[in-house]
């Protein structure tokens, strides 16, 4: 049995035309019929890194009975009139390090493996999330997966500031994690304690989507550790993205 957990996130890969740039990571998020992509803003577009990709790949898992059995999609980041696929978000702080792209299920493998969070996986008032709590954020840290069964890997993380505020006025919250590179897009999640029929085949609460190590820019590298922290965009911003 594969956890379900483990199916909803994909291994991105970024080109600019036949020239590989990047890994990052990425999960699924479904609403009403239609199926998205998500991941970081930055994995698709960044100015201050001249990081300019024009295409993406995923890779899907293609067979039930052996999951070992992968295969890659291509995704355009541009139509052919020049214009971007990719919606991302603003608020009054600025722009929101989260980018969803739609997926055209009618391309898609027919025996494609996958599980998707939906909005019933978005924290609800009811749902407690305290400062401490145990997180996973699960993703391809400098792209190391499985390799023969094409899984992402878990790592632990806990709520690091008071979550449903904005940290310093932007819309994510900070976790305490060891993270590297190549992770910028993975969910963030909470097991969920009760039972709920909404969310048995899924039982996480989907908090955020990792972005960023956070430092301090004052920091002497001689004599201070990096601080471990990072930030995690709230994830109702894709109630937003993925309105009609």
């Amino acid at each position: 049995m594969i956890e379900s957990i483990l199916l909803t996130a994909t291994r991105i890969s970024t080109f600019h035309q036949r020239q590989p740039l990047t890994n990052a990571s990425g999960f699924f998020f479904k609403r009403d019929e239609k199926l998205f992509l998500v991941t970081s803003r930055h994995v698709l577009f960044d100015e201050p890194s001249r990081h300019f990709p024009d295409r993406i790949e995923i890779e899907l898992h293609v067979n039930p009975e052996n999951i070992a059995e992968s295969t890659g999609f291509s995704i355009p980041l541009y139509d052919h009139n020049r214009r971007q696929v990719w919606r991302q978000g603003l608020d009054a702080a600025g722009e929101i390090d989260v980018a969803v792209i739609e997926i055209d299920r009618a391309a898609l493998p027919l025996t494609l493996v996958y599980r998707a969070f939906t909005p019933t996986h978005l924290p609800g008032r009811f749902d407690q999330v305290d400062v401490g709590s145990s997180l996973l954020v699960v993703g391809f840290p400098m792209g190391f997966h499985d390799n023969l069964h094409h899984m992402p890997v878990v790592r632990q993380a806990i709520i690091a500031s008071s979550f449903g505020l904005r940290f310093e006025g932007e819309g994510y919250f900070l976790t305490d994690a060891r993270t590297h590179r190549g992770t910028s897009g993975a969910p963030v999640v909470m097991r969920v304690a009760a039972a709920d029929p909404a969310r048995d085949d899924l039982p996480w609460l989907l908090l955020g989507v990792h972005s960023a190590r956070l430092d301090v820019g004052a920091r002497d590298p001689d004599q201070d550790e990096a601080l471990g922290l990072n930030c995690a965009w709230y994830a109702d911003i894709l109630l937003t993205l993925t309105d009609r």
